[in-house]
């Protein structure tokens, strides 16, 4: 396998750090080897070595970040470039034919409805970029309000499985909570986070799409959304790193599947704006993975609704 310029040079600043810093240690201890009756010379030589050599450290760790994040950021412009160029190309081609050729009618609007398809496209690759700007600040402008989250989960399935033209058994929803599942926040956020995770799910899946999609309050403080498929998983020591922006799993199998590699970081983010936390679960390569959103329960609302709903209650036992 042929090592990149960019490989060549996080070996080479790995090895120039490592080895700064063993000549500092090294030179430090000989130093004090030497100097070991001089208390005071001894005790500020240990701290001048030590400041150099967490210093080379330090300086080290940055610069492989910095090495490892410009490889990401090229990754994410060749996606998003190759997201962009496709459908713009497709587009393009489609009105060169209806610009020179005279088509029938039935072709014409099939090649309507492929230009829609491709606008579309365009559409969700700038919007996951315009979302994934939002999703990096903290705090979040809208006013938060109580929502029910199994339903806007329900409608987010019924949703994707529209847009991408699937069975119902495809995707399978279960409701585990019987003591409601109220969260306080942003509807359009929460919507965008759950959408990610449905399209990942079933973007990995491949020609055989099974996904199962939980909901469930597990205890009096949370409320859980598990969305499980049964495609090419994730190896266990990428499972933390696939939420981080731009990250994308390193599988040759995975070249066709285009994407940004924002989409699992949106729905941190957003979790974590909204006080919970998003993780993922997967026994390795080719044994599916699982996509948890934790969020916090809004007990107060649930209570206050199910008060809102005795007196109606009582007037239709009276009727």
């Amino acid at each position: 396998m042929r090592i990149t310029s960019r490989r060549k040079a996080t070996i080479t600043f790995l090895v120039l750090g490592v080895g700064l810093a063993g000549v500092a240690v090294a030179v430090g201890f000989g130093w004090i080897i030497l100097n070991w009756r001089e208390g005071i010379k001894v005790f500020l030589g240990v701290i001048f070595f030590g400041a150099i050599t967490t210093g080379l450290v330090l300086n080290t760790i940055f610069l492989l970040r910095e090495i490892r994040r410009n490889e990401q950021h090229d990754s994410f412009i060749n996606a998003v470039t190759h997201e962009l160029k496709t459908p713009i190309a497709s587009i393009r081609l489609y009105l060169q034919t209806l610009q020179h050729r005279d088509v029938d009618e039935s072709q014409r609007r099939e090649f309507y409805r492929r230009m829609l398809d491709d606008t579309d496209r365009l559409l969700g690759t700038v919007e996951q970029v315009l979302k994934a700007g939002v999703a990096g600040h903290r705090k979040s402008s809208r006013e938060r309000i109580s929502i029910d989250f199994e339903s806007l989960v329900r409608e987010c399935v019924e949703v994707a499985r529209t847009g991408h033209h699937l069975q119902p058994q495809a995707l399978r929803f279960e409701s585990a909570s019987n003591n409601g599942t109220i969260v306080s926040g942003d509807p359009e956020e929460l919507r965008t986070a759950v959408t990610n995770v449905l399209d990942n799910a079933i973007k990995y899946s491949g020609d055989q799409v099974d996904v199962s999609i939980r909901v469930e309050a597990p205890d009096e403080k949370h409320v859980r959304l598990s969305i499980r498929d049964h495609g090419v998983g994730i190896p266990p020591a990428e499972l933390k790193s696939v939420f981080k922006r731009f990250y994308r799993v390193s599988n040759r199998s995975l070249a066709h599947i285009k994407g940004t590699g924002l989409g699992l970081f949106i729905v941190r983010a957003i979790a974590k704006k909204h006080g919970g936390r998003a993780f993922a679960e997967s026994l390795g390569e080719g044994h599916g993975t699982t996509v948890i959103v934790e969020l916090p329960r809004n007990t107060s609302r649930e209570n206050g609704a199910v008060e809102n709903r005795a007196p109606e209650a009582v007037r239709e036992n009276r009727a």
